[in-house]
């Protein structure tokens, strides 16, 4: 099963930034800057993007830290990687690294802020929540996770769309996940607040300990 979500996001990984694009009505990328924006990092930090996929958000964060920060973008599929890596080899600061986002490959508290952005819906339950611990784990004590996730859109068309992605992950469970992210997470984190995004389509979730 494994080694079949990986074909299909390898595969999925040409047609993921429009698919993005036209659930969340962001076809310039606003939305990424809009989180880059809440994300409280500066000058010569080091940011985790779980989940990184195509690498949107990566250029924003890059500018963000400076090139004496370091911006690390995380993904299992090589296809989102390589699409990635086109998009973003040009920023010096910016490294991808193919890896499981439940067994991080990073020492304890090495990290100013970690993000993900469109992903943690699609994860299993299991590795959801070794996602989670291991996201505490790397993040500096004090340091904020923040999560940008689609909301069901109101457009029936784009609504279908959405369900057909979710019932290659087990439709129920994703579903599930989607509507109840707030109380997942509060299990991991003492402080969870819901961010309204620009378009409505998607939302910000910024936790810390």
């Amino acid at each position: 099963m494994r080694n079949f979500r990986r074909k299909y996001y390898d595969a999925f990984s040409k047609y993921y930034d429009r698919f993005v694009a036209l659930h969340s009505r962001d076809a310039q990328g606003g939305l990424r800057k809009f989180l880059s924006a809440k994300i409280p990092v500066g000058t010569g930090d080091f940011v985790l993007d779980l989940c990184t996929g195509t690498g949107t958000l990566l250029p924003y964060l890059g500018e963000k830290v400076g090139e004496n920060g370091l911006i690390v973008g995380a993904d299992f599929s090589w296809g989102m990687l390589e699409v990635c890596n086109m998009k973003n080899r040009k920023f010096p600061n910016i490294q991808i690294l193919e890896s499981d986002v439940a067994y991080l490959p990073f020492k304890d508290n090495s990290f100013d802020a970690v993000t993900c952005s469109h992903a943690f819906y699609e994860l299993k339950g299991k590795t959801q929540e070794q996602m989670l611990q291991e996201t505490v784990r790397v993040l500096k004590p004090g340091k904020s996770f923040l999560m940008m996730e689609h909301d069901l859109p109101e457009n029936p068309v784009i609504r279908i769309l959405l369900y057909i992605r979710l019932l290659s992950m087990g439709a129920r469970r994703a579903l599930n996940t989607l509507k109840h992210e707030k109380e997942t997470l509060e299990k991991h984190f003492t402080f969870v607040e819901k961010l309204e995004t620009t378009t409505g389509r998607s939302k910000i979730i910024v936790c810390h300990n």
